[in-house]
């Protein structure tokens, strides 16, 4: 019994210190300006889902983006956050083109150029808005159009909006999960921040 009871007040202790370090981890920080990792620039390698109604059909692809800090504290000194200009470059291939239908493929190169607003919410918690803009260039793969008119179109390069709220899961200091939603696409991606 005396053995029972040992081994019940050792678990209830170690319970307890666990459950409180959780707790300290998911503890606010965005009422502490400059709470967060200090890093010279963002490395997000991603897949990409892309949805936007320039096509037809839902995309695949992987990108990149690179992410510079420019203003710490951010545009609001007295919380957790930062401002970095985000750039990048996505590959998508779209199995169905906007001008062939369903039987044409296509391949976009996109360029996002964002500012990106940071807000640390926990240590473990990240959030983000990017509005900013899209260069895109598109070509058509002829082997998958059968003769369809609408392919004999080589090429498209346009410039659009562009909008992203993403978050990320820090697994430490220098590495995070990134999640991004908006418009061309979605991308999930690791972080790394040297």
């Amino acid at each position: 019994m005396v053995k029972t009871t040992k081994v019940l007040s050792i678990a209830t202790v170690l319970g307890a210190a666990f459950a409180a370090s959780a707790d300290a981890r998911a503890q606010s920080v965005i009422r502490n300006p400059n709470d967060h990792p200090k890093y010279s620039v963002e490395v997000e390698p991603h897949g990409v889902l892309g949805w936007a109604d320039l096509y037809t059909s839902s995309g695949f692809g992987l990108g990149g983006r690179f992410s510079i800090p420019i203003v710490d504290p951010g545009f609001i000194p007295t919380i957790n956050n930062n401002v970095a200009i985000s750039f990048g470059i996505d590959w998508v291939h779209y199995t169905g083109c906007y001008y062939a239908g369903t039987h044409c493929g296509a391949d976009y190169f996109m360029f996002p150029v964002a500012l990106q607003w940071n807000f640390w919410l926990t240590k473990q918690w990240s959030v983000f808005g990017e509005p900013g803009l899209f260069i895109y260039h598109g070509f058509y793969n002829n082997d998958f159009c059968n003769g369809l008119v609408g392919c004999s179109n080589p090429t498209v390069t346009s410039i659009d909006p562009a909008f992203f709220v993403g978050a990320r899961y820090h697994f430490n200091n220098r590495t995070a999960l990134t999640m991004r939603v908006g418009y061309p696409y979605l991308s999930i991606g690791v972080s790394f921040f040297p």
